[in-house]
């Protein structure tokens, strides 16, 4: 456990694409100590995949040239962090690393490596979570968690911490450094990991942030599921607006439906579909998406308010379609469907939102971190840099790094999600 002393917060990002990973630390020890200023209490590192086969002489360069009390990082499919000239940039396909430093004054900082074989059982108490996390729950923590995604069993443990830490902040993404497993990169203090679950919690004089952009857009009306079966959804319901000028919602129906007018969820698909324009029918056939409401109560449901799944498939003779998440009876669902355009105003909703909702408050931001999809970036765009440059454009001036991750943890509502084709924002600032 750390815990930093004096006055002001600062953070501090830097970035180098040289192809010598020696040249690369050197780079961006000496850009990111420039601009601290002061001696640093974490570290983040950001390492791409064209430089795994180098992942365990990271921490030993690193460690040669600066003194860190805590440092997490991982290797990603892309990487980003702040140019020579103070500009945010993404680096796809190429070598590239990006250091953060952050002095966090009134700050504890905890960092830890999970093996999933540690993981307390489901049923267990949240007691037990939190004794493996070794992080009081009362301490108000924040987390930033880098995962393996073929050994961490992370669902099971966003549920486990979600439980143990309701309030508490969660987010990351899965490293995308290669395609088996063993080929990871988590770095964690000293040592490099190839399996589970590194991270930080943070807590005291600090605030982390979350943007959830899921880069979708609703079609059709609100559904409500009236039968399924783990992920197959087997029976929906109409939603009726509550007015001509609202939402669809809740109000106008008890709280699992009557299932009078339920139908075959392919056959409502099959007519949402029809009556699409040509663009959106073409679209649909490769970038067609379920979104699930994630409250049960809240009347007039908004971007935002729905978890994005993956449509798996379908069965016509039962009318049936799997997602790629479980359902239940009452919940309500929507069709969604995502392109370039869609998923860049969506970021510009979500991030003009944020600042009008806490504008006493982000000029405060220090710093941030941004967990992108693989499938984002320049080959879902056609440009580099966009989502980092948009983000830019609300919070001028906050250093920012992150990595492009095979999946980004995120919240929606109330708890904690794996999200995929999506961009996740932390923003820190002082409690």
């Amino acid at each position: 456990m750390v815990e930093a002393t004096e006055s002001q917060m600062r953070w501090a990002s830097a970035l180098s694409t040289r192809p010598s990973l020696e040249a690369a630390i050197d780079e961006v020890v000496t850009q990111a100590q420039k601009r601290l200023d002061i001696s640093p209490d974490l570290g983040i590192v950001f390492i791409s995949s064209a430089f795994a086969s180098e992942y365990p002489r990271v921490l030993p360069l690193l460690q040669e040239r600066l003194s860190l009390p805590a440092l997490i990082g991982c290797g990603g499919g892309g990487i980003v962090g702040m140019s020579r000239t103070g500009k945010a940039k993404e680096i796809e396909g190429d070598t590239a690393l990006s250091l953060t430093l952050a002095y966090l004054p009134g700050v504890n900082i905890k960092t830890f490596h999970i093996d999933p074989l540690d993981h307390p059982d489901l049923d267990s108490s949240p007691n037990a979570w939190a004794d493996m996390m070794g992080v009081d729950p009362a301490e108000s923590p924040h987390f930033i968690l880098l995962a393996d995604p073929f050994s961490s069993k992370i669902n099971d443990l966003l549920q486990g911490l979600d439980f143990a830490y309701p309030s508490a902040v969660k987010v990351g993404g899965l490293t995308s450094a290669g395609a088996e497993t063993g080929h990871q990169g988590l770095f964690c203090n000293r040592r490099l990991h190839r399996e589970g679950t590194v991270g930080v919690a943070l807590s005291g004089n600090i605030v982390l942030e979350a943007i959830v952009a899921q880069g979708c857009r609703p079609i059709g009306q609100v559904f409500q599921i009236t039968e399924g079966e783990r992920n197959i959804l087997l029976g929906l319901e109409k939603v009726e607006p509550a007015d001509e000028s609202s939402s669809y919602s809740a109000s106008s129906r008890s709280p699992l439906g009557t299932g009078l007018s339920s139908r075959p969820p392919l056959e409502v698909l099959q007519e949402l579909i029809q009556n699409l324009s040509e663009e959106d029918r073409m679209l649909a056939q490769h970038s067609l998406f379920v979104g699930v409401a994630q409250s049960e109560f809240k009347l007039n449901l908004e971007p935002g308010d729905f978890l994005i799944r993956n449509l798996l498939g379908v069965d016509p003779r039962a009318g049936a379609i799997a997602i790629g998440d479980r359902v239940r009876p009452g919940q309500r669902i929507q069709f969604h469907l995502r392109d370039a355009k869609t998923s860049a105003d969506d970021l510009e909703m979500f991030l003009a939102r944020h600042q009008e909702q806490s504008s006493p408050h982000s000029s405060s931001a220090i710093g941030a971190l941004m967990f992108s999809c693989l499938g984002r970036g320049e080959g879902l765009y056609g440009k580099p840099n966009f989502d980092s440059r948009l983000f830019e454009r609300y919070f001028p001036q906050v250093p920012l790094s992150g990595f492009f991750c095979n999946g980004e943890i995120g919240p929606v509502g109330n708890s904690t999600f794996l999200h995929g084709y999506t961009s996740v924002f932390g923003i820190v600032r002082p409690g």
